[in-house]
């Protein structure tokens, strides 16, 4: 009669405490599966579209040191999402400015114009992009106080510990059967700990804020001057 006692409360209590360990943990599971979908879904909207505005601007521009200075002029400084090859292959040119219109008397000042719509796109599309990867930062923040708190209120050591002791040794008189080794205990506790969230800035580049078209428009005219000449035959749209 003692025994089945004892083993019914037993039972009882490591239900109890797995049912809030892994309740808690799925909550905490959700969240990080949510913060991955939302990593993809933004590099493939957001970052796409980012993606999209730099090549065209690489390949107005043709020239490597007319890119530097683009770059460098703009703010942006590294060469993101840059292939050296999209500059000479005519495949992707036509890819990448499918549907694209560019207003203008003259095939000069079409160009200058698609170049100063172009940056002002990317202008936006950054800024977009920028708000939406400080929103997936804060999401890993939370998940990781989450984690915390999780870890403070489940330390695992003394779970296995205190498991442990209720199933005690199978020689003590009076201990509840079941024992927990010392060596798969350590395994549970390894196998029970939460991974962190993935973090973003390794998923996703920070791409610093543009510098506003006004505050350029000079220089940029100049450079898409420089750029046209590049392209033979004129660059026609």
């Amino acid at each position: 009669m003692e025994s089945d006692i004892t083993k019914f409360l037993s039972y009882e209590i490591k239900k109890e405490l797995a049912e809030r360990y892994f309740g808690f943990r799925k909550l905490i599971e959700e969240d990080k599966d949510t913060l991955k979908k939302d990593l993809r879904h933004s590099n493939q909207t957001i970052g796409n579209r980012i993606v999209l505005d730099l090549s065209r601007l690489y390949i107005l521009l043709q020239d490597e040191s007319l890119i530097d200075q683009f770059l460098n002029l703009t703010g942006l400084g590294e060469k993101f999402f840059y292939d050296p090859y999209i500059l000479t292959s005519p495949t992707i040119r036509a890819r990448v400015f499918s549907g694209v219109k560019a207003k203008g008397l003259t095939a000069s000042g079409r160009f200058k114009n698609l170049l100063m719509c172009l940056y002002e796109a990317l202008i936006k599309d950054i800024e977009e992009y920028r708000e939406r990867l400080t929103e997936l930062i804060d999401s890993q923040k939370t998940i990781e106080e989450e984690i915390k708190i999780f870890s403070q209120n489940n330390d695992i050591g003394s779970i296995i510990g205190f498991l442990r002791n209720i199933d005690g040794d199978k020689s003590t008189h009076g201990s509840l059967e079941g024992g927990i080794s010392s060596g798969f205990s350590e395994s549970l506790e390894n196998k029970m700990k939460v991974p962190p969230p993935p973090r973003v800035i390794e998923e996703l580049p920070i791409l610093p804020p543009l510098t506003p078209l006004p505050q350029i428009k000079k220089e940029i005219k100049k450079l898409a001057e420089q750029a046209f000449k590049l392209h033979k035959n004129g660059f026609s749209m």
